[in-house]
């Protein structure tokens, strides 16, 4: 294998090539927002030195910029079921800002890659998707957080899909240098170091690995990547060792939590002592006040967030009746449920998959939307269930120890 190497700017856009295991490797780093990086793309594909072509994409977001009505093909039953929901609410959160910087610079963020994917259709030329898929960057980015550092991203992404101010002069610097992703985690990634090692470092282990496994038997490869990802790629493609599959494999995988659910344990015994202890010490009136804190609360209030989403009086229903029963299901909670009613009871249509990027920009497109007010009602559901497990099981240990 050889060096990365520095090559000659492609009008303006920063390229390194090296060679290894018989391919050559042209990586070229663009700006997600430039129509100088559109033009050396188009360049470099017209000039046939390229008999493959990679870009820095998964197969979710290489639908969506090829494939408008892309959408309109989720199976948002399945997306619930699945358990999904909370990184499709982030890709909603990542196609707001996406559009704003669209509006606002009147160009289409990663319009590169998609004339990348384009073009190599057009020539017949093979096309690799080397990025990781973003819903597992998500999940990795999310196993890595306290408690706190995912609410504030999760406030955090919920504030830029309602902002309506322009994206900064700084910010849009940052993304010509930057990464896409990076970006629309806005403040919470710069103030966040250890977010740089899933966001960043991660994916560049996994496009560099990407490329290694090709079997096409292209012996000039053209990767169009964020230029972000050039220096970060290029070492790893040049050094790294271990089997790419071995190695994309590792990277995609998202473990299952195995910690003892310790809060549940202690808010399941706690209610049972509680009302076992009312019976026999308090008396009935007792028990029955300590188990009806419990209910009122935990189910009130996910029953709230649901209204709050407005969701359909059944939706809002299954929120309160499945909120106080959290304890004994573990691992299913009630946003699930009051989502899966919600979604039964009033499906979205066609037009709804069709609007939701426009739609998602609005805090009124959310609620007129029926794909995003189902969203809505899962995460509302599920902040007012949580909510109401720790103030009545407050209210319970108060009660418990006067």
């Amino acid at each position: 294998m050889t060096d990365p190497t520095p090559a000659l700017d492609h009008a303006g856009q920063p390229v390194i090539e090296l060679e290894r295991d018989g391919v050559h490797y042209t990586l070229l780093g663009t700006a997600h927002v430039s129509r100088a990086s559109i033009e050396a793309v188009l360049a470099a594909i017209d000039s046939g030195r390229y008999d493959a072509i990679a870009v820095e994409l998964d197969e979710q977001r290489h639908k969506a910029l090829t494939q408008p009505d892309a959408l309109a093909q989720l199976d948002l039953v399945k997306v619930i079921r699945e358990r999904r929901i909370a990184p499709f609410a982030a890709n909603l959160a990542l196609a707001a800002y996406q559009r704003r910087l669209a509006e606002q610079l009147d160009i289409e963020p990663g319009a590169e890659l998609k004339a990348a994917a384009t073009e190599a259709a057009a020539r017949g030329l093979p096309l690799q998707l080397i990025d990781r898929d973003v819903g597992i960057t998500f999940r990795r980015i999310l196993l890595g957080l306290g408690w706190w550092d995912r609410m504030k991203l999760v406030g955090g992404l919920a504030g830029g899909l309602f902002a309506s101010d322009e994206v900064s002069a700084d910010d849009i610097e940052r993304l010509k240098e930057g990464d896409m992703l990076e970006s629309s985690f806005g403040e919470f990634a710069r103030d966040t170091p250890s977010l740089y090692a899933t966001l960043i470092d991660e994916r560049d282990q996994y496009m560099a690995a990407k490329l290694r496994e090709r079997g096409d038997g292209a012996r000039h490869v053209l990767a169009v990547v964020g230029a972000g990802h050039l220096k970060g790629m290029a070492r790893y493609l040049a050094d790294e060792t271990r089997p790419p599959a071995t190695l994309t494999e590792q990277l995609a995988h998202v473990p299952k939590k195995r910690r003892i659910p310790w809060i549940t344990l202690v808010l399941t015994t706690l209610i049972v002592a509680g009302i076992a202890w009312g019976y026999l010490h308090g008396g009935r009136e007792l028990g029955r006040d300590l188990l009806l804190q419990w209910v009122l609360w935990t189910g009130g209030l996910a029953g709230l967030g649901a209204l709050l989403a407005r969701g359909h009086v059944l939706s809002i229903l299954a929120a309160a009746i499945s909120a106080p029963l959290k304890p004994f299901r573990p691992g299913l909670p009630p946003g699930m449920f009051s989502a899966l009613v919600e979604v039964h009871l009033r499906k979205p249509a066609y037009p709804d998959f069709l609007a939701l990027r426009d739609d998602a920009q609005t805090l009124g497109g959310w609620y007129r939307n029926r794909v995003c007010r189902v969203v809505l009602v899962f995460l509302l559901s599920n902040l007012g269930s949580a909510a109401g497990v720790w103030i009545s099981g407050a209210a319970i240990a108060r009660k418990l120890i006067g």
